[in-house]
């Protein structure tokens, strides 16, 4: 008789496996290579590889390739809208607020790296429907951003409310993905408390001499 052939040590195949956990696999295969080779240069067969599943069943667990961009995209970018409401909608000040926002933008940032780096150099490879939706997720990120800066402003202690700063100061946050070395000499917190001073020094209105 011939002998089996040998059964490769590791993963379980994909038809063993829960169909969750293959899917899982499979966006975790695509986050690894769109950040490393980018998601033009990435091959449907590279992602079943990295995967371990074969390229039928890898059809089965995914539409396309853009498919698992937009859950790459999606997933990260929905965390941080949720978090963005909670504070935006808390009972803090809104110079608290405001310190809160870029404390999480910057800690989910390094979190997700990879993914913001994807979004940052691909993002516009989505496209249709996918691209609308995740626009709508980043503008209502951006509209709590905008809302707490708009209630420091009319309360007083924020100099102005100007959509410039808005998405300066999101853009200033979001290129930490670029810099951010996990063996570097700042933890995230530090970070984000050396870039939140700066940027209310920035911001905060001045209080008025009372002295004659």
């Amino acid at each position: 008789m011939t002998a089996p052939p040998a059964r490769r040590r590791g993963r379980p195949p994909a038809s063993a496996a829960a169909p969750g956990e293959t899917r899982e696999r499979i966006v975790r295969a695509a986050l690894e290579l769109f950040a490393e080779k980018g998601f033009h240069g990435t091959g449907v067969a590279e992602i079943g590889e990295r995967a371990d599943v074969q390229r039928g069943a890898l059809y089965y667990h995914i539409g396309s390739k853009e498919e698992l961009l937009w859950q790459i995209l999606g997933d990260y970018t929905r965390l941080m809208l949720a978090e963005a409401e909670q504070i935006a909608g808390g009972n803090d000040y809104p110079v608290t607020k405001l310190r809160n926002l870029i404390r999480s933008h910057v800690r989910l940032i390094i979190e997700n790296r990879s993914a913001v780096a994807i979004q940052l150099r691909d993002g516009a490879a989505l496209g249709g429907e996918r691209a609308g939706e995740l626009q709508d997720l980043r503008d209502r990120i951006q509209a709590l951003w905008q809302q707490v800066i708009d209630a420091g402003k009319a309360s007083g202690v924020l100099r102005t409310a100007d959509h410039v700063v808005t998405n300066s100061v999101l853009g200033m946050l979001n290129s930490v993905t670029f810099w951010y070395r996990p063996d570097g000499q700042r933890t995230p917190d530090e970070i984000a408390d050396i870039l939140g001073t700066t940027v209310l020094d920035g911001l905060i209105q001045p209080r008025k001499s009372t002295k004659g």
